[in-house]
């Protein structure tokens, strides 16, 4: 823990230029040890982990409440399930970890849901379309596996940040990923969505070598009009994934009948909008967008499969 304290240390004399020095060498590592020192556990309890493949890569960890209390009554059902929140980390294809993330789970737990923390192959082994073989593995064995740590195998939301978000985007608009999985939405966080042609190492990298990329490899051009609710969020200062990308997918599945949300944050760039997710630069505009966007739909989805008596949704 020495390290984490003089990190911490640094951080707090050098402010926001202290954290964007630390990010840069250690990256979400950081984020996620300074999330428990000054966070603590908020509830959050790792409940399993599982390996999907031969790669270490290919694993997920869920996180949920250690038991069942007042806060996990939904709709005014004793007992009922949290909805579930697949998070896909980012990397450029080429990095990242899901045992870095943990600060995800440990905000969102709080929340109300439970966590799953998925992970892909990366670099020469992740190439398209392996990234999205494995995401598509995670959303399956979460709504095969998730009821037994306390999730609803009905109300899975897949989020991403950056090169995740393009996975949980593309790996739910293309319909040979998912099949009728029943995804009940997807958020995207600084997301690449319409980045052809390629222009920089991790994209010539990730899908350079595949045949007729525009068609086959762009989430844009897989746009549908039955496509579950999306939240697609990205700060305007970003010059990684300009947020072009968002706007333009938002706008094309509005235009097809879908239902897209866009928040554009005037005052982040493409990492502030995953800093602003861990203690202690919690931000709320993100957490309550993420949160409120959700479990809206998970409560009318629970009430559409209670047929005992009738329910009304919450608003929230």
């Amino acid at each position: 823990m020495g390290w984490a304290l003089a990190i911490l240390a640094a951080i707090a004399l050098g402010g926001y230029f202290g954290l964007q020095y630390a990010l840069a060498r250690n990256g979400p590592a950081v984020l996620d040890t300074l999330d428990r020192i000054t966070g603590g556990k908020r509830g959050a309890h790792m409940l399993k982990r599982q390996s999907l493949g031969s790669d270490k890569a290919q694993k997920l960890v869920v996180y949920g409440p250690a038991e069942k209390g007042p806060s996990e009554k939904r709709l005014g059902e004793k007992g009922a399930q949290r909805p579930v929140l697949v998070f896909i980390h980012g990397g450029s294809w080429r990095n990242g970890d899901p045992d870095d993330y943990g600060f995800v789970a440990r905000t969102f737990v709080r929340e109300g849901f439970v966590v799953v923390l998925a992970g892909y192959r990366l670099g020469d082994a992740g190439k398209f379309p392996a990234m999205l073989e494995d995401t598509a593995s995670s959303i399956a064995w979460t709504k095969a596996n998730i009821a037994q740590y306390g999730g609803d195998p009905d109300a899975i939301f897949v989020a991403g940040h950056s090169a995740g978000a393009y996975n949980a985007v593309m790996a739910v608009l293309d319909p040979q990923w998912l099949g009728d999985a029943g995804v009940a939405g997807v958020i995207g966080l600084a997301g690449p969505y319409d980045f052809y042609p390629f222009d920089s190492d991790s994209t010539r990298a990730a899908f350079g070598d595949t045949p007729d990329p525009a068609a086959t490899t762009q989430p844009i051009a897989f746009v549908r009009g039955d496509a579950p609710p999306m939240l697609l969020m990205t700060g305007e200062k970003d010059t990684v994934v300009k947020p072009r990308n968002s706007k333009v997918l938002a706008e094309r599945l509005n235009a097809a009948g879908a239902r897209a949300e866009l928040r554009l944050f005037g005052d982040m760039d493409h990492y502030d909008i995953l800093v602003k997710t861990a203690s202690p630069w919690n931000d709320r505009r993100v957490v309550d967008a993420i949160r409120d966007f959700a479990l809206p739909i998970a409560d009318a989805r629970h009430a559409r499969t209670t047929t005992s008596v009738p329910v009304q949704g919450k608003t929230r």
